[in-house]
């Protein structure tokens, strides 16, 4: 596994092993690795001949300096687990290496970037168009990699590559979940052992709420879910959201529909957790 930290290099060696016929896969990451990042590594070594993973955490799609500032940085961890997983390239560039002068660039995801996380975190989308734009420009993939435990995030970076012509498949790979139903985020090492206890409960929250459907409305659902997390000082919910899954508009019923979502986004004490269950599809 090589490591490489300037586009230009990267561009370098990319295009020795394109010359060559060999189809090339990127895994965007901001770092902290944990089984849900290396779930996507492995579908990406299967699919292509050389697998690209950055490793950037990127400071436009923060909103919250303190945020971005918590975000847990383990660049050791990271390399020792990516070569085991058969990486070819960690691309480690640095906010100068990305951003060599400010990236004045907007874009417009319109209806897709106005609803569940848009209104709560301004300018997050923009940021992350930003810097996958940059990877996909220096790595010029056949194929790139990301989560659906992101759910609305992927729904955008697919607009954004029909948006700039790019010919890249973007591949969306399954929630990766702890025993307990957690889902795996890089955050959850910020979590105390007994919030990383109590964050459970959201899982099991959404997952009952999947047994009732379709008996119960839309409204009695998300009542349901809110009413179950509500009962517990240490959480906070910013917003649960039943929708399309294709338009991420909401629903209010079952029939609106052939693939609907559930999609949350809480406070577990300070730190900010997100999930989704599907409901139909």
């Amino acid at each position: 596994m090589k490591k490489i930290t300037t586009i230009s290099d990267l561009k370098k060696i990319l295009q020795i092993n394109r010359e060559k016929g060999l189809s090339i896969g990127l895994v965007p990451t901001m770092g902290a690795l944990h089984a849900g990042h290396i779930s996507l590594v492995n579908k990406s070594v299967a699919d292509n001949n050389v697998t690209v993973v950055s490793v950037f955490v990127n400071p436009t799609q923060f909103n919250d300096k303190n945020d971005l500032d918590r975000y847990p940085r383990t660049l050791d961890a990271d390399t020792t687990l990516l070569e085991k997983a058969g990486c070819t390239i960690v691309f480690v560039p640095s906010v100068e290496e990305m951003y060599p002068e400010p990236d004045t660039r907007t874009f417009s995801f319109a209806p897709l970037d106005q609803v569940m996380e848009g209104p709560a975190r301004p300018g997050h989308f923009n940021g992350v168009a930003q810097i996958v734009s940059k990877l996909f420009y220096a790595v010029e993939p056949d194929r790139a990699y990301f989560g659906q435990k992101d759910f609305q995030q992927v729904a955008i970076i697919r607009l954004m590559t029909k948006q700039l012509n790019l010919p890249i498949e973007i591949v969306s790979c399954p929630i990766m979940r702890e025993d307990s139903g957690l889902a795996l985020s890089s955050r959850n090492m910020l979590l105390s052992d007994e919030e990383r206890k109590k964050a459970t409960k959201i899982s099991l929250a959404l997952f009952k709420s999947t047994t009732f459907v379709p008996d119960k409305s839309v409204e009695e659902i998300k009542a349901f879910v809110k009413e179950s997390l509500s009962s517990d000082l240490v959480f906070r919910m910013e917003y649960f959201e039943i929708v399309d899954g294709y338009t991420l508009q909401s629903v209010k019923s079952w029939d609106d529909a052939s693939y609907i979502v559930g999609c949350i986004t809480i406070y577990c004490g300070k730190i900010r957790l997100i999930d989704n269950v599907v409901y139909k599809k």
